[in-house]
Parts: structure tokens; sequence; C-alpha cells
């Protein structure tokens, strides 16, 4: 995995899009007088318009229930969300899988996963997909020999780590069979470079047949229906956890933790703004992502092995 330095507040200002929201001081908890500004980390999945509308609403939320100003960072790549936890420029994240286990590296076990997403059909995972073209002539990794396939970020679960490490499991080394393998920056990105004729295939994810980041982008009018096919699915991969620093106050963590475990019957209009699809939210532990840090492990071992 690339290293990345630790961005300052001037580079993280340059880096990261900012929304802010004012909200009015009440009450007199402790955490209250450190933290005057309550901040949230948002990583790259859709366009920035999109983003501060989904988000504006939770926002609103939060500011009305912690009775403090709070900000929502949405970051151009994984790693400026990642770099703003080692930092401690933001308090909260919103992450996947394999950028909460690529933060718990950064900071040395710094943070803690405390929520993930549970579906209408009460499942907590989703699939990393290969796509391709309808009208094209690739229908299968096989058909793939040799073309480019766009990977979306280098700290995407679905994106990247995922495909990348079932891909070499089932014998198609990245590096030796397909003749590239460029990283798009985002999820869309890549997508929409596939329907331009940028890229043969890229790999993004899918929730179920009806939802997913082609099947959204189709609703949005961002592609015609009937382009995108899936030729190549994942086993199932945990849902991305909502993470928190560990050196926050209790108090903190605990209200911030259960005002979102609450935002589904407390304002659904805010929760289905930016988890349309979702049930709510189930409780989990950092024992959940171990085999996401192991699969990460593994993918830099094997890195480190083709460049010596």
């Amino acid at each position: 995995m690339t290293k990345h330095r630790i961005l300052v507040p001037t580079l993280l200002a340059a880096t990261l899009a900012t929304v802010t929201w004012v909200g009015v001081a009440q009450g007199a908890d402790d955490w209250k007088a450190q933290y005057k500004t309550v901040r949230f980390g948002v990583l790259s999945s859709e366009n920035e318009k999109d983003r501060r509308i989904q988000y504006s609403k939770f926002s609103d939320y939060l500011k009305r229930e912690l009775g403090v100003e709070t900000k929502i960072y949405t970051a151009s790549s994984y790693a400026g969300v990642i770099q703003a936890l080692a930092a401690g420029q933001i308090e909260f994240a919103f992450l996947g899988s394999s950028a909460y286990a690529a933060a718990w590296e950064e900071t040395k076990g710094g943070v803690e996963p405390v929520l993930a997403r549970i579906e209408e059909d009460g499942s907590s995972g989703y699939y990393s997909v290969v796509t391709a073209r309808c009208d094209s002539p690739y229908k299968s990794i096989e058909d793939l020999k040799g073309k480019t396939l766009a990977f979306a970020d280098p700290n995407s679960t679905s994106g990247y780590q995922v495909p990348y490490f079932h891909l070499r499991k089932q014998g198609f080394v990245p590096e030796k069979f397909f003749g590239r393998t460029p990283f798009s920056g985002s999820h869309e990105t890549g997508v929409l470079g596939l329907v331009n004729g940028q890229y043969d295939a890229a790999a993004t994810y899918i929730n179920d047949t009806e939802r997913g980041i082609p099947q959204r982008m189709v609703d949005r009018g961002m592609i015609p229906a009937n382009t995108v096919c899936v030729i190549w699915t994942s086993p199932e991969i945990t849902n991305g956890p909502f993470t928190v620093r560990k050196n926050l106050p209790a108090e903190l963590k605990s209200k911030v933790t259960e005002l979102v475990y609450d935002l589904p019957t407390k304002d659904r209009e805010a929760f289905e703004g930016f988890a349309p699809g979702s049930k709510g939210f189930i409780r989990v532990d950092h024992d959940r992502y171990d085999w996401v840090i192991e699969m990460n492990r593994d993918i830099r071992a094997l890195h480190r092995q083709r460049t010596n």
C-alpha cells in the first residue's frame, strides 16, 4: 500500500472539500468545552453536489441534537479521511472496510468501529464486482486477458482490495493477466470511464441486483440504462463501519454513536439522504474487520515481493 504523509491543516484544507453548518451551543457537557466543533469525514463515492445534499440534513440533525458546531469533510481520495483521522483533524468518519483497516494501522489502533449499516433484507454486506459494457465482447474475466481493468482507489475495499485479492487467488494475477490496471480515483469515475470507452472493465460494488454504484448512476441520469453489466462478483464483504477516534471523551463517543444509531427513527429523511435502501445500523467491534486487515497485509506483502 502506498504510504501517505500526515496532512497538516493547510494541506487538508486544500484537499478536503468542507461543508459547514453552525449550531447553537447548549448544555454544559464536559466534552463541549474541548470540542466546540465536531467533525465528520466522508469518503468520496459520489460527486460533490450529491455529497453536499446527502449530508446536509444529517449535519442539521447532529447540530440540533449535539448543540455544537458540526463540520462534514468530504475527501477527494480515501487517503484524505484516513490521514485526517490520524492527524486528529476529524473525530468521526464513515469508512469502507479497507479504509478502516488502513486507518487502524495508520493510527496504530487509535480508531475503533462502532456501527455498520444493515440493509433492508437484513444483510450487512455488499459485493465487489467487475463490470464491462453490455455491448462489449467481455462476458467473463477470461475475456479480459491483456485488456484494461480500472480499479477505483488503493484504499477501496470493493474497488481494489477485494477484487485484487480474490482475482489473484483465482489465478488472474492482475499485473500479469491484464494489460493495464490503473486507478480511476473513485467508483463513479471508473464506471464513467468504462461507459466512455476509456477502460475495458471497471471494479466497483453492488448491494444486490437492484442497488449499487451502476444502478445509482442510472437512477441519477449519469449513465444510460442497460449499458453496464456485471461479469464477476466477489464473496460478500462486510459493510464498512462508522468509526471513532479512541482518544475522544467517552461521553462524546457514546452520544454521537447513539445519535447515529437512532437516526433511522429520529430523522428518517436525514438517514435516507446518505443511506438509501438501508434499514438502519448494527453495533460492531474491531474483530469484525480482522480479516480485512489481514487481507491488506497480504496484498502489501505481495507488492513488496514484486518490487524487490
